[in-house]
């Protein structure tokens, strides 16, 4: 692993970090985890293999990253107070984070040395997944999927508490609350 892939890793787990105190949803707040994730692409996503299970592999990542976005984005806390949107990640919803990046950093480390690597290659030649950029792949869907279905989740709770809010939809007895929680 280079110093930059660290780096992004660091920065990636202390996004939801800084999240564990309340803070406003912003556009930065969309936007930089997405620059992030899309510089990652960028760099990382040369082409993707389609032979054998290469695809099949892709697409677990993606759908495993996509999981771990839902329930991060369910068990971020969503609030409505004085026209703003409030967010804040619960433990429940770091631990989901960490628990992921540190999985895709942990099998990082570990196919970079020896016995990690000889490993997957066996695992690799015994369920036809023809390259090493196939796993490369799926672990960079696999964060792209959870970052945006993370946002997308708390942008929707977030959209839904707004227009209960404005009265949008039929209000649940919340209007005699100053905040609203989703």
């Amino acid at each position: 692993m280079t110093t930059t892939d660290w780096i992004i890793d660091i920065a990636l787990l202390l996004i939801v970090f800084r999240q564990m105190r309340e803070e406003r949803l912003t556009a930065r707040t969309i936007v930089l985890p997405l620059a992030i994730i899309g510089w990652a692409a960028n760099n990382y996503l040369d082409q993707i293999p389609t032979q054998g299970n290469d695809l099949l592999l892709a697409g677990l990542g993606a759908g495993v990253g996509a999981a771990f976005g839902l329930f991060g984005g369910l068990f971020t806390r969503v609030r409505y107070s004085e026209g703003h949107v409030y967010i804040k990640a619960s433990l429940t919803a770091a631990a989901l984070w960490v628990v992921s990046m540190g999985f895709r950093l942990g099998f990082a480390v570990w196919t970079s040395h020896a016995s990690g690597a000889a490993h997957v290659g066996h695992f690799s030649a015994r369920h036809d997944i023809t390259s090493a950029q196939a796993w490369v792949v799926a672990l960079i869907l696999m964060a792209f999927a959870e970052v945006v279905v993370r946002l997308g989740t708390i942008v929707a709770r977030g959209q839904l508490l707004t227009r209960a809010h404005r009265g949008e939809q039929p209000a649940r007895a919340q209007a005699a609350r100053p905040d609203i929680y989703v």
